[in-house]
């Protein structure tokens, strides 16, 4: 590491797969990382529980992990994964090695990244933070640099410890806190009411009448599942253009038992759902599959970071809240970005920055930008909630990568085998995982990458973005 960088010592929030990503890049960077992880292994959220919130069935407590049973990722392992660790199935035969595999080898590549690079030795597990905020002056120096307090609970219980750090990185999942609807009689309604965070197996509704409100990934994967189980399933959908694709609707007709209805209009005690044009069914069960909200319960702002419907914010390019830049930082909040990928720029940016290899403009500057990306979001007509929603947006991803931190673009033909498994997802949602045909640019870009093979092309010695040597070629450690 050039004598000219600064090392700070960094506690990073999470040991997901943004968290283990950021800690990489801290370490690459020359920072002392400690990562503070509240479960007792490293993936977050696709750290499978088979256990829900049982005493909490609408999910706003207890289960951290989202996770069913039976989930596939929804996106080609070959256009995913950290931008120098390719998602290789293992080499020895074991595990999943389909396209869209179950979310447990996705569990396997995180751990596997986490070996490879050496990131244990800087996490702690059973840890879970519960309180961060700025350190009082006399803990934090008399240099006028924002420090931080970060408190956090042991794996014995009723045990807590606190530490202070230059810099926190808040790396935490965006799928753990339900959003609920709102809906008249939902208070009053006496049966079985749960968010799909969770929902974990189709048993339990065996021989159901079961509603679903919602339609995008989790919906339909959970309808498409029921209804070989349950005796009727209901997807409950607001009348919003593109809500249900033509390849819903034809699924939805391969399935005598499956419904599209309007949107919910009153729940009655009976057990009677009435919907907005009048019709009914008495269900047994109503599965809310509508999304989350970002929760930062541990992190204390005073105000300068805030989450209001979904916005949080300010964020600089989604990443650093002005009036604590850089001291504090997000990353995770995007959503519909190649993960991760995204996450990787993200973190590669705030380690250069925190180690004084780039610099920010200023606080008002900062904020100044915010404000216009919220005016022209505002103009578009895209809803506050969406705001950190880029739509698989190549070129801003691509210039953000460049701009910041010198990443490397996404190259062409991973573009277009995500744009073709989202296509493929909206004609074919019962086969789009099993049923593809990749155009030639696809297959050129599979076949020079080792994919056709199995084996990958040796990587660079040196990290481009300043000489930091990366690990040996990771078909070795998959």
């Amino acid at each position: 590491m050039a004598s000219s960088k600064k090392k700070k010592k960094v506690c990073v929030v999470g040991a997901g797969v943004a968290g283990l990503g950021a800690a990489r890049e801290m370490r690459r960077e020359g920072h002392d990382v400690t990562v503070m992880e509240q479960g007792g292994g490293v993936g977050g959220q696709w750290l499978y529980d088979p256990a829900t919130d049982g005493g909490d069935p609408l999910g706003t407590a207890g289960a951290h992990s989202s996770i069913y049973a039976s989930l596939r990722l929804n996106t080609p392992r070959e256009a995913i994964g950290f931008s120098d660790f390719p998602f290789f199935p293992n080499k020895d035969g074991g595990g999943d090695a389909r396209r869209y595999p179950c979310h447990g080898e996705f569990l396997r590549y995180i751990r596997d990244f986490c070996d490879a690079f050496g990131l244990m030795d800087a996490v702690r597990l059973n840890s879970r933070v519960v309180h961060v905020g700025v350190a009082p002056r006399d803990d934090g120096g008399d240099d006028g640099v924002v420090r931080w307090v970060v408190r956090y609970e042991g794996e014995a219980v009723g045990t807590t410890a606190e530490e202070v750090f230059d810099a926190v990185v808040v790396a935490v999942g965006q799928y753990t806190r339900p959003r609920l609807p709102t809906i008249n009689g939902m208070d009053k309604w006496s049966r079985g009411q749960l968010h799909s965070h969770s929902y974990r197996v189709p048993d339990t509704f065996k021989d159901q009448v079961v509603v679903i409100v919602g339609c995008h990934e989790s919906g339909k994967d959970i309808a498409l599942e029921l209804c070989k189980v349950a005796r009727e399933v209901h997807i409950s959908v607001k009348p919003t253009a593109g809500s249900i694709s033509a390849g819903m609707s034809k699924a939805v007709s391969n399935h005598h038992n499956l419904h599209l209805q309007p949107e919910i209009d009153c729940l009655c005690e009976d057990g009677r759902v009435v919907f907005a044009d009048g019709s009914g069914v008495v269900a047994d069960a109503i599965i809310y599959c509508t999304g989350y909200d970002y929760s930062f319960p541990f992190l204390d702002t005073a105000g300068a970071v805030t989450v209001d419907d979904n916005r949080v914010g300010p964020l600089f390019e989604h990443t650093f809240p002005p009036a604590l830049a850089p001291s504090l930082s997000f990353v995770s909040v995007t959503k519909l970005v190649v993960l991760p990928r995204f996450f990787e720029a993200q973190a590669r940016w705030v380690a250069q920055v925190l180690s004084g290899r780039r610099s920010l403009p200023s606080p008002e500057e900062m904020l100044r930008s915010v404000e216009e990306y919220h005016r022209a979001r505002e103009v578009a007509g895209v809803p506050k909630r969406h705001t950190h929603n880029i739509a698989f947006d190549w070129e801003y991803c691509d210039e953000f990568g460049e701009k910041h931190c010198g990443f490397p673009r996404l190259e062409e033909w991973k573009k277009e085998l995500i744009w073709s498994s989202i296509r493929s997802t909206l004609d074919h949602p019962e086969s789009c995982r099993d049923d593809y045909h990749d155009s030639d640019l696809v297959l050129e870009g599979l076949r020079s990458k080792g994919w056709l093979t199995g084996r990958a092309p040796a990587m660079q010695d040196k990290d481009d973005s300043g000489g930091e040597e990366r690990a040996p070629n990771p078909q070795t450690h998959l």
